[in-house]
């Protein structure tokens, strides 16, 4: 994998670059849509690439893992054959579920041991068997095994937690360095800064993660629930750290306006299942605020669900004929949806690219972080 640097913003920390992979070119900032099971939810590959113009997916290790297995994953020729998706895929760890799955988890040096949610069976991810298993997925971008710490945290459990994180990222280096893809092409381990919303902790993290010289880092642990104001200094003071010849990812971010000020402060990549996942619900993005579609005002609204955008240009659909599919629990409420509000996140994170070409990036992020976050 290689990045390329082409422009910093002159009045914000934001960033336009470009990241190559063995199946493509990555334009940043780029918000990359999530296929947990190695689907995008209610998106056809066919959209994901011509509509919404992905650049890189997500897939998930833990749910792949488990559904449909290495087994089949292997004989299929990796992720990317299985799912007929043909340009970069991203894969997380299994971290964010040792995070999520509290109730069916024990963590330990050693690993992380948990029971299936599917058919209790019993499992153990240890540093080394994540790069393993990622191998076999066949991501471009793998990440490395950490943990979660929730929000919020005792300072003295971020902590251990932190150095826990770094002792097993050594190990995930070493089993990375010591093993080869199986498909053909490279894959590229990213390190993930932990340290909760300790300032000190995130600071000893990034230096620790930017010591491995990787050929790209992310930032961890945060939107698990923290106001707003401390996501944004933890990526400020991290984003100073790490080096910036190498991509930055935040993960698991966020609202459009989270993306728009963490592009500020020098993120590049970002993913996120709010797209989709309010989609499902009702919620829709647009460039001049939020809408709940279920809301009776909308009933009998036959106005475009979002008149600028080019996405449905040779099939409009209206508001009122979305709500009626929403609310009747349709299938084609859930997939007009989430088109609608992915083709959104992409618009968002490729307009943010050309106003840092251009100049022009700071006041227009300002307005329109404004725009994005009212209700309509």
């Amino acid at each position: 994998m290689k990045f390329k640097l082409e422009v910093t913003d002159k009045l914000s920390k934001a960033r336009a670059g470009e990241i190559t992979t063995d199946h493509g070119v990555i334009k940043t900032p780029i918000f990359m849509p999530v296929g947990t099971a190695g689907s995008v939810k209610a998106i056809h590959q066919r959209e994901l690439k011509d509509d919404i113009k992905a650049q890189i997916i997500l897939g998930n290790t833990y749910h792949l893992y488990l559904r449909p297995g290495l087994d089949t994953l292997e004989k299929a020729g990796g992720l990317h054959k299985f799912n007929g998706w043909d340009r970069p895929i991203l894969t997380d760890s299994g971290g964010y579920q040792v995070y999520s799955l509290t109730e069916v988890r024990k963590i330990k040096e050693e690993g992380v041991t948990f029971r299936s949610h599917i058919d209790g069976s019993k499992h153990l991810f240890t540093p080394e068997a994540a790069m393993d298993i990622q191998r076999v997925i066949g991501a471009d971008i793998i990440m490395a095994f950490d943990e979660c710490t929730p929000y919020p945290c005792e300072y003295g459990y971020a902590r251990r937690s932190m150095e826990m994180t770094h002792r097993w990222l050594k190990r995930c280096c070493d089993r990375f360095d010591a093993t080869e893809g199986k498909y053909g092409y490279s894959q590229t381990l990213f390190p993930i800064v932990q340290g909760s919303v300790y300032k000190d902790l995130r600071e000893k993290s990034a230096e620790t993660i930017a010591s491995f010289n990787r050929e790209g880092n992310a930032i961890g642990g945060l939107s698990v629930g923290e106001p707003a104001e401390e996501m944004y200094a933890m990526t400020e003071l991290v984003c100073n750290i790490l080096p910036t010849d190498k991509p930055r990812y935040l993960m698991g971010v966020g609202t459009p306006a989270n993306i728009l000020e963490n592009i500020a402060l020098g993120v590049d990549m970002f993913d996120c299942v709010m797209p989709t996942r309010n989609a499902r619900n009702g919620m829709l993005f647009t460039k001049n605020g939020i809408i709940n579609i279920k809301n009776e005002k909308w009933k009998n609204d036959f106005s475009a669900i979002d008149a600028e955008s080019d996405l449905f240009s040779d099939r409009q659909y209206s508001k009122a004929y979305l709500r009626h599919l929403i609310t009747s629990k349709e299938i084609l409420g859930a997939q007009i949806a989430s088109l609608h509000n992915l083709h959104f996140y992409l618009w968002l994170v490729s307009q943010a690219r050309e106003k840092i070409l251009s100049g022009d990036f700071y006041d227009w992020k300002n307005k329109m972080v404004k725009q994005v976050s009212q209700r309509l």
